[in-house]
This record gives C-alpha cells, structure tokens and sequence, in this order.
C-alpha cells in the first residue's frame, strides 16, 4: 500500500509529464502549497534554471496562506517574469487541484499579463 506521499509525487509527476508533451519549450509556472505558505517559481526546464520566484515567505506583509495571500503572489510572479522577459508559460499545479488557492493564483498571473 502506498503513503500518502508518495501518491502525491507520483500525481505530481504524471501532471509534469503531460506538461512536457505541451511545452514547446515554454518555461513552466510551478506552484507549490503548504498549509501556511504558498510559493511559485518560473522554471526553464532546458536549462534546469530558476528565472524567477514569489512566495509568501518573503515578506511580513504577504504572509499567510489565504486566497487574498495567493492572488498577490500570483500578481507577484507575474511582474517578476516580466522582468526576465518572460510572458508565455505553462502553469503546473504540481498535483493540486486546480481550485481554491491554486486557482486565485493562476488568475492573478494571467491578469497581470503572463499566458498560459
């Protein structure tokens, strides 16, 4: 039987890899929630390079892990890929549901201008 964990990485790796199959070479938006923090990074797979990151970690004013919380970090990843000229990604949700936090995120960035 299976640990919850591991069930975890193993939805996390089969959203990755239908991802890959639809990149076209387009860095990914990678999400990763906790129960107190949520945190987003901008990931050129090629190179294995980070381009750019948020989270709610950062500042005393962002924290929390509320949709409000979310959202400004979505708006936050999107500015910050903006100024590495990034624009079109491809939003991994990294075995989350794409509901609640995750989803104020996504929404938040496409707002503030990236494409996916």
């Amino acid at each position: 039987m299976k640990t919850a964990l591991e069930n975890t990485k193993r939805r996390a790796q089969r959203v990755r890899r239908r991802l890959k199959k639809h990149a076209n070479g387009r860095p990914r938006l990678s999400v990763h929630r906790s129960s107190k923090n949520i945190s987003a990074q901008i990931i050129d797979d090629a190179t294995g390079t980070t381009l750019a990151s948020a989270s709610t970690l950062e500042d005393k004013a962002q924290k929390g892990s509320n949709i409000d919380a979310a959202a400004r970090i979505g708006a936050l990843i999107a500015e910050r890929g903006k100024k590495a000229k990034v624009e079109d990604v491809i939003f991994d949700r990294g075995g989350y549901l794409y509901h609640g936090r995750v989803k104020a995120l996504a929404e938040a960035a496409r707002e503030a201008g990236l494409k996916f």
